[in-house]
């Protein structure tokens, strides 16, 4: 890919001390310098926030703990990396299916997207239900990290079925080069092997030995020729949420069979 080209970041952790992300602000700004020279232009930092906070004053209360923290962020980030575009949301555990996320302030850098996990890493009963409700009420969700929930059955049935209740997926880099061990490997390539990604992402934790991916990434997408699909999930898409459109279709990635197979016979421990 183009190093010319700017990328876009729309999940990570950086707002500093308020999640498990970047515990202080020199350690948020030294992230984002290694995110500059990857040619990150553009990044919407999550922090955490459960939706079962929305049914008392607690929610309230972490949105304007993480607003208080963000905008000392942007006062750093416009001094030290004036080129950076910043803006934040929250990645939101729906440990409550039936909370109210209508507060604006949940939602990606002011649009209708907003990213989603599920609790403890496991798919409970009725998401799609959870998801389509959300489209109900005017948001688009975003399932965060489909390639890491340890259970739930096929990842490619499960994204199919979150697909068509209107949602879109976000995986992150380090899924497809092992961060997090041999099966969200194996599921993340399985998700761009059916077309079924929409974004990927650093979800980056602001931590100094933690590495960004992004490169290998890049490496590894090159090498099956798929560049086209690289530029539609870290620039096309990414910049199509930030202006409150539905990304466009990113066409399946051919994996080679040797390849495959390689990941179908790794082995490695997964990883929180």
């Amino acid at each position: 890919m183009n190093d010319a080209v700017s990328r876009v970041d729309i999940h990570s952790h950086l707002v500093p001390g308020v999640d498990d992300g970047a515990r202080t602000l020199d350690d948020a700004l030294e992230s984002i310098g290694r995110m500059v020279a990857l040619g990150i232009r553009t990044i919407v930092t999550t922090p955490h926030f459960d939706a079962s906070l929305m049914s008392g004053p607690h929610g309230g209360r972490r949105m304007e703990e993480v607003e208080t923290g963000f905008a000392r962020l942007e006062e750093a980030v416009a001094r030290r990396f004036p080129e950076i575009e910043l803006g934040h949301g929250f990645e939101v555990m729906l440990d409550d299916p039936h909370a109210d996320l209508s507060d604006s302030r949940l939602r990606m850098a002011g649009t209708r997207f907003v990213l989603v996990e599920w609790p403890r890493m496991r798919v409970p009963p009725g998401t799609s239900a959870v998801l389509a409700r959300l489209r109900d009420q005017g948001l688009t969700p975003v399932v965060a990290h489909p390639e890491r929930y340890r259970e739930g059955g096929d990842v490619r049935t499960l994204a199919q079925s979150w697909r068509e209740a209107g949602a879109f997926l976000q995986v992150n880099h380090g899924s497809l080069t092992g961060r997090y061990g041999a099966a969200p490997e194996r599921r993340a390539w399985s998700l761009l092997e059916e077309g079924l990604v929409d974004y990927l992402a650093s979800d980056h934790h602001g931590r100094p030995h933690l590495d960004l991916q992004l490169d290998e990434v890049e490496r590894r997408l090159e090498d099956f020729d798929a560049e086209e699909q690289l530029g539609m999930l870290v620039r096309t898409n990414p910049l199509r949420l930030l202006e409150d459109q539905e990304p466009l279709p990113v066409r399946p990635v051919q994996v080679s069979h040797g390849w495959r197979e390689r990941l179908r016979r790794l082995i490695r421990p997964e990883v929180s």
